[in-house]
């Protein structure tokens, strides 16, 4: 039966089913010890998966973006802009906050439930195959992982859905992760810093030589990577491949004015880009950014050049397209002021560098009373410089832990950690209900709630305002989306 034909109950049935058949595969999100090398990241093996699927990646035209921080940003603009231009465009990001269907999304729209149910039909059969294969194989292997499956049903989705342009976001490091099979237009590189150091290496040479992993022979690259170190790797292996290369600092740049405040939306921060060519220099000015943050704007001039790079390559994107896109780009989770009186924010941040852009957001446009944390986060992050730069900057702090990911640490060791670092003593709360009970019983329409540390938390906070406010009769539209 087609899934079309189903109600929505049988529907939810099947993609639970269809959810199951996923988390019970090998899931390097949610593992405890992510392992790092060609026999568990298998590049042949997505290779397989995808031939059995008849090599839908080669039929969509991808733009490839990798980094630390700021991809799922950076491929949420440029996708923004291109569906802006009228092309349709298909955007892979990972992780979702809510529902697996955020990662598949179409001109910002992630793919229905139906479709989610008939993509994992789709693969299961491919899967299973290569199951008995990998079982059978001495010593034994492992088939196709969460992230494989997934990253194929997109490009499956994508291409029999016909979209014009794809952006696929890296998922872990670059040389090694499943998206690395597509030969892209342009390769993208938004920053290098320390994250997943023990899979991708503790310097940032190391880390710069697992992300330029994307780079393709011939294939244009452009780079936000401005430190020394790592951009000299880059630079390297762009040479070696005889690859085209635009860098921030060099041949692109930006200037950013944060709003003034956040307590009242829309909060726009104002961008000017600029480039060159030919030793000339053009531009935008006074574009309206919807995404918060200097460090946003970093990633928007590296979209921008990218963008820059698919016209010189003969694709339109006019100049109200540009700014249509940024003004209006969505991105959940970062920054994202999701309530007034109290201003509550939502944000991924989870490594040291996220934290600190969200930091100077904060510092820069806010007036709050007081200033409340809710932080969880995962076992592989460096905790203690998360925390020494957050605690000192709030005045009450909740600790809690996801409940969807084992890699969660427990509230009371960071506790205990925060103890060590000489902050006032913090609340713990088992689960993220009970922190979101807890800080609303605290927070006065004045203060600001800051919820970071992982996308697994943001994840789950967010389900906990929906429950609040259907429970209070809101609308389901009227909660954050």
């Amino acid at each position: 039966m087609s899934s079309t034909s189903l109600n929505i109950h049988e529907i939810e049935a099947r993609r639970d089913a269809a959810l199951e058949f996923l988390h019970n595969r090998i899931d390097y999100e949610r593992a405890r010890n992510v392992p790092y090398s060609p026999q568990e990241f298998k590049l042949a093996r997505m290779r397989e998966l995808v031939a059995r699927l008849g090599n839908p990646h080669e039929r969509l035209p991808v733009v490839h973006v990798a980094g630390t921080k700021g991809k799922g940003s950076t491929a949420a603009m440029i996708a923004a802009v291109l569906t802006a231009s009228g092309y349709r465009t298909g955007a892979f990001t990972s992780p979702h906050l809510e529902r697996l269907e955020e990662r598949l999304a179409i001109d910002g729209t992630p793919c229905s439930p139906a479709e989610l149910v008939e993509l994992v039909d789709r693969v299961v059969p491919a899967a299973e195959q290569m199951d008995r294969a990998a079982a059978a194989a001495g010593p034994p292997e492992i088939g196709p992982t969460y992230f494989e499956l997934t990253t194929a049903m997109a490009m499956l989705h994508f291409a029999e859905r016909g979209v014009d342009l794809a952006v696929f976001e890296v998922g872990l490091g670059g040389r090694l992760d499943s998206t690395n099979v597509c030969t892209p237009l342009v390769s993208v590189i938004t920053s290098i810093s320390f994250d997943h150091t023990r899979q991708l290496g503790n310097t940032l040479a190391s880390i710069a030589r697992e992300k330029a992993g994307i780079i393709k022979p011939g294939v244009p690259v452009v780079s936000g990577v401005v430190e020394d170190e790592p951009r000299d790797v880059i630079r390297r292996t762009c040479r070696d491949h005889g690859c085209p290369l635009v860098e921030l600092g060099t041949d692109f740049d930006f200037d950013y004015r944060l709003p003034c405040h956040l307590e009242a939306a829309p909060a726009l921060g104002g961008l000017d880009f600029r480039y060159r060519v030919s030793g000339r220099e053009q531009g935008y000015r006074d574009l309206a950014l919807g995404l918060l943050g200097r460090h946003q704007a970093a990633n928007a001039a590296v979209a921008l050049a990218t963008l820059e790079e698919l016209k010189r390559q003969g694709r339109q994107i006019p100049e109200e397209a540009v700014r249509a896109g940024l003004a209006g780009v969505a991105c959940p989770g970062r920054v994202e002021v999701v309530s007034h009186r109290p201003t509550i924010i939502l944000d991924v941040a989870h490594n040291t560098a996220s934290v600190d852009a969200l930091l100077e957001v904060l510092e820069g446009c806010l007036s709050a009373r007081r200033c409340l944390l809710v932080f969880a986060a995962t076992h592989d992050k460096d905790l203690r410089r998360m925390l020494e730069r957050l605690l000192g900057r709030f005045d009450e702090v909740i600790f809690t832990r996801y409940l969807n990911n084992p890699r969660a640490v427990p509230p009371e060791e960071l506790a205990a950690m925060a103890a060590q670092l000489g902050a006032r003593p913090a609340r713990v709360c088992p689960d993220p209900a009970g922190a979101w009970h807890a800080v609303r019983q605290w927070a006065e329409p004045d203060d600001l709630v800051c919820v970071t540390g992982s996308f697994f938390l943001a994840g789950e906070i967010r389900e906990q305002m929906r429950a609040r406010a259907l429970a209070a009769g809101q609308p389901l539209a009227e909660t954050p989306t």
